[in-house]
């Protein structure tokens, strides 16, 4: 029959999804109404570029697979055009991508998501999305700790020569 064959297809694009989303680190829904072709296959670059896939995804079927892995919150925002980014690596690259996508397109929102299996706000996303990267924050964290070394290096250092002056040759 037609309809057992449309029945097994959409219980595999849910199992399809449940699998994403139980493996991924963070995700992000949005409403992509209003942006044309050309800036859809613009964002799609720049999703890819990051590591992020991203895909239109059915509200009904998304909505089944996320009630199988414990993100029930999300059937609130499930409606309307709906787009899924999910990263299995980089919490922050996909909010961070799509949250300055949206800058400059107006119609293009973020609805909500998900990050390390627990649902989040969109202004939790938008905070996700507006810190430094994982590279920015890891070369600041170095540096307070080489300059904290490059003190104590001194003030040792200062310690000696003071010593050495003090000391008759």
């Amino acid at each position: 029959m037609a309809n057992d064959k449309i029945i097994a297809q959409k219980q595999a694009i849910v199992a399809e999804l449940k699998e994403k989303l139980q493996n991924a680190a963070t995700g992000v829904l949005v409403d992509y109404s209003g942006i044309n072709v050309a800036d859809d296959t613009a964002l799609r670059n720049q999703l890819r570029e990051a590591g992020v896939d991203y895909s239109v995804v059915k509200n009904t079927l998304t909505r089944f697979a996320a009630k199988e892995v414990g993100l029930d919150e999300l059937s609130d925002v499930l409606n309307g055009n709906t787009a899924l980014a999910i990263s299995n690596d980089d919490v922050v690259a996909p909010a961070k991508v799509l949250y300055e996508f949206g800058k400059t397109h107006e119609y293009f929102t973020i609805k909500g998501g998900f990050v390390e299996g627990k649902v989040v706000s969109v202004a939790e996303l938008e905070k996700l999305a507006t810190m430094p990267s994982k590279e920015t924050l890891l070369c600041m964290l170095l540096y307070a700790l080489n300059g904290n070394v490059s003190g104590l290096a001194r003030a040792l250092q200062a310690v000696v020569d003071q010593k050495n002056e003090a000391t008759p040759a």
